[in-house]
């Protein structure tokens, strides 16, 4: 399949989208308290996704890997849930130190963008806060080597080499294009590959989203057919941003506005 370059028209709706979805992720984050539920969040989600005149991209969206279509307006993944945790079937009310990540999509005038935040309900223990520490540092290394005229390849690699060798790099999901779709070509692994993948040009959108555990590496999917949890039953955190690459370098479309 072909990569996708998007247009400055493209890119002017991605950065107003971009800005939305950081608010709403921003507002989501406020949710995550102990006592409150993963249907709270989504609940919120869906009121926000409303109030900005947005899409909801996961809602309804059949996934490849999955038997039936994704039933909620978000992903609301607590402690060894890695991605894809459904909030409104079955939901999770937050204790005290839980690990949660929040992962939303959305559509604005038909352009897409994706962004995922790990947060933790009150305080949580030291390990929880290094292991969001360590994501967000591999997040951040990620989108510093998506520079033009480096390779796809170039960003998993830093992604490796900023997680320390005792947490999990999750192999069985990676980023991907976005813009026009919730997933496009190129996939971008979070580890060093052999192949260098495709170069990396101006207009090109791409979401970077590490996933990282502090344990095993490997996952399990649930008997819904989204729930993907660590094998092992570690904590696992999820960040990530849509970022659009130009001519200067990587733009993060979806990061906060706090």
């Amino acid at each position: 399949m072909e990569i996708t370059l998007k247009t400055p028209e493209d890119q002017a709706l991605l950065r107003e989208g971009g800005k939305i979805l950081a608010a709403i992720l921003d507002e989501l984050e406020k949710e995550v308290v102990p006592g409150a539920t993963s249907l709270d969040v989504d609940d919120k989600a869906m009121e926000l996704i409303e109030q900005y005149g947005v899409e909801p991209m996961t809602l309804g969206y059949q996934a490849g890997f999955a038997p039936r279509p994704y039933p909620a307006a978000s992903c609301v993944s607590v402690n060894d849930v890695v991605v894809h945790g459904i909030p409104n079937e079955e939901p999770v009310t937050f204790a005290e130190g839980d690990v949660v990540s929040l992962d939303v999509v959305i559509a604005h005038e038909g352009m897409v963008v994706d962004s995922a935040r790990t947060v933790i309900a009150g305080e949580g223990v030291q390990e929880a806060r290094q292991l969001l520490h360590v994501t967000q540092k591999a997040l951040d290394a990620g989108i510093k080597a998506a520079q033009p005229g480096a390779y796809i390849g170039d960003i998993g690699a830093a992604v490796e080499k900023a997680v320390p060798e005792q947490y999990g790099i999750i192999e069985s999901f990676c980023g991907h294009g976005v813009g026009y779709d919730l997933h496009e070509e190129p996939q971008i692994p979070n580890f060093k590959t052999r192949d260098k993948g495709a170069k990396i040009v101006p207009g090109m959108v791409l979401a970077i989203e590490p996933m990282i555990t502090l344990g095993s590496k490997e996952v399990l999917v649930l008997a819904d057919g989204y729930t993907a949890v660590t094998e092992d039953g570690s904590l696992s955190a999820h960040m990530e941003h849509t970022v659009l690459i130009t001519k200067n370098g990587p733009e993060k479309l979806t990061r906060s506005r706090k």
